[in-house]
């Protein structure tokens, strides 16, 4: 005898909760913050020469562009599900994040190609204006950061809140770069040296977020989830004698969803079993959707799916 169960409980203790509702405006406002500073920063970096400007120019401007995906990614996952897309459009959120990840990488490759091009060539750059514009960046990432600071659960405003975060200290690297010019002008080379950390701080921010939104994107089990810890604790649950075919995957970055059959013998009260159970695992393990079948063995034979999953 099968039964399955749907259960869509929002709760998340592990990591994966619904975003707030007023992480749009958060988007927004961000997006608008930094849309401006990098059109200023770009203008002061071709004006004073500095590479250092100019490389955090293009590392914010990738960062806005990836604001805007994610935030596109989240009003998309907000829209009902259809006949075709049984799921909705909540994996978008998912690959909205690779993506970002990819061109902050790309950005990456360009500030070192350049960095590298000016040790043989270092243009001379004028420390104040490098210093105002820089220390206005500090104070916008570092505003903006703050405003994703409650959304780590979800990976999309995670990768917001560090990417910002990172911005804030790049930028108070170049700020520490012009400072130093300003006592030693002839250290041109500290600008190209500020260009290669930031390309570092880049890459440091952004592996985590590639490789989580990798992870999703190949619906692999969500970090902070165990399968094994889920599969154990599935096992306990009264009268369930066997656990098989256990699957555990992303639908977005805030979304998780379970399959599992349970062999369970006793069929008396399975209704509030399995709405037990599924209420149990959104509140245990942050899983929303589970599905669940529960066979009771008497036929005697296996579940053609025990050797193919376990």
């Amino acid at each position: 005898m099968a039964h399955a169960h749907h259960d869509h409980h929002g709760h998340d203790h592990h990591g994966h909760s619904h975003a707030p509702k007023d992480f749009g405006r958060a988007f927004a406002i961000g997006a608008g913050l930094n849309i401006a500073f990098v059109a200023a920063e770009a203008v002061a970096g071709l004006m004073t020469g500095s590479l250092a400007l100019l490389a955090d120019a293009g590392h914010n401007l990738s960062d806005v562009l990836g604001l805007l995906m994610a935030w596109a990614a989240v009003i998309m996952a907000r829209r009902a599900p259809t006949g075709r897309r049984t799921y909705g459009l909540g994996k978008g959120t998912i690959l909205a994040s690779l993506a970002n990840a990819g061109l902050l990488l790309l950005a990456v490759g360009a500030i070192v190609w350049e960095a590298i091009r000016r040790f043989g060539a270092p243009q001379d750059i004028a420390p104040g204006p490098v210093i105002i514009v820089a220390a206005i960046g500090v104070a916008i990432n570092t505003a903006t950061a703050l405003m994703f600071m409650r959304g780590h659960g979800d990976l999309n405003v995670r990768g917001a809140f560090l990417h910002m975060a990172a911005d804030a200290a790049v930028s108070l690297g170049v700020v520490a770069a012009a400072l130093v010019l300003m006592a030693k002008p002839e250290w041109r080379w500290i600008d190209p040296v500020i260009s290669l950390v930031i390309a570092g701080v880049i890459v440091a921010g952004t592996w985590g977020l590639l490789r989580d939104s990798l992870d999703l994107a190949l619906d692999a089990a969500p970090k902070g989830i165990d399968p094994d810890v889920v599969r154990a604790w599935l096992a306990a649950r009264p009268g369930v004698t066997g656990v098989h075919d256990l699957h555990i995957w992303a639908m977005s970055t805030s979304q998780t969803a379970l399959t599992a059959h349970l062999v369970r013998p006793d069929t008396a009260g399975q209704d509030q079993f399995l709405d037990s159970v599924c209420h149990d695992l959104s509140h245990e393990f942050g899983i929303g959707h589970a599905t669940l079948q529960l066979e009771t063995g008497e036929t005697g034979r296996a579940c053609r799916l025990v050797a193919a999953h376990g």
